[in-house]
């Protein structure tokens, strides 16, 4: 069996560290011992966007927000359901992943971060999430582990009630929040209805296909805005 290689390492910003490894053309990003993910196990990552854009359609200039960049599965999936006049940006943390998907990693990230509907940010997708108001149609976290820290303790705030009434202030009305997550949360499903949202948990699993680790996405929706009541941008 060929070896595993280690590639590089990045630090996360606020401890912890990362590693790129590769055994012949199989890649895979470890946070310590723990495999983050691996390029022949996509499936839950692409059904994060498929699901997602399928709830958007008819929606005129979808605006979309994707928390993690990872090997580039969701952004690669979105992009091949949205559009032409769609838009998204990406948030990830690690100026390191997104200088993989250029580098070592350019073959499975195909022409995604080249795509003129993307817009690629290095920097927390809380900041981006604080700074929206009424701005997407959808904003898609996989953000370490799930609603878990793993990889960093404060990605906690993002699915606390604090962080999720920031996610839900950036949602525009009718858009929704999906979720990532490596297994069932019953306590993040019982914060998600006390903000707000109306919640669907998918279960899906992690290649795609019968059998292997079955993985959870929440789809939280964003209620309409009632008659009379405000719209986006007001």
């Amino acid at each position: 069996m060929i070896p595993w290689s280690q590639l590089d390492t990045a630090q996360v910003p606020g401890g912890g560290q990362l590693r790129l490894m590769q055994r012949g053309t199989e890649f895979s990003i470890m946070a310590g011992s723990i495999e983050l993910m691996n390029s022949r196990l996509s499936g839950s990552e692409k059904a994060l966007a498929t699901i997602a854009c399928d709830r958007l359609r008819g929606r005129p200039k979808p605006r979309m927000l994707i928390g993690g960049l990872g090997m580039g599965f969701t952004l690669r999936a979105a992009l091949a359901e949205l559009g032409l006049d769609a838009s998204v940006i990406v948030a990830e943390l690690v100026p390191a992943v997104v200088a993989w998907g250029r580098g070592p990693m350019a073959e499975i990230f195909g022409e995604c971060l080249a795509d003129p509907r993307v817009t690629i940010r290095e920097e927390d997708v809380s900041g981006v999430i604080r700074a929206g108001r009424a701005t997407f149609d959808a904003i898609l976290l996989d953000v370490d582990n799930g609603p878990g820290g793993l990889t960093r303790k404060a990605n906690d705030r993002l699915y606390d009630i604090a962080g999720l009434t920031l996610a839900r202030a950036a949602l525009r009305p009718g858009g929704m929040l999906a979720v990532w997550s490596s297994g069932a949360d019953a306590q993040f499903t019982q914060r998600l209805r006390k903000t707000g949202f109306g919640v669907e948990e998918v279960r899906v699993r992690a290649n795609g296909k019968r059998g292997g680790a079955r993985h959870v996405i929440w789809i939280a929706s964003n209620p309409e805005a009632r008659p009379g009541g405000p719209t986006a941008g007001s």
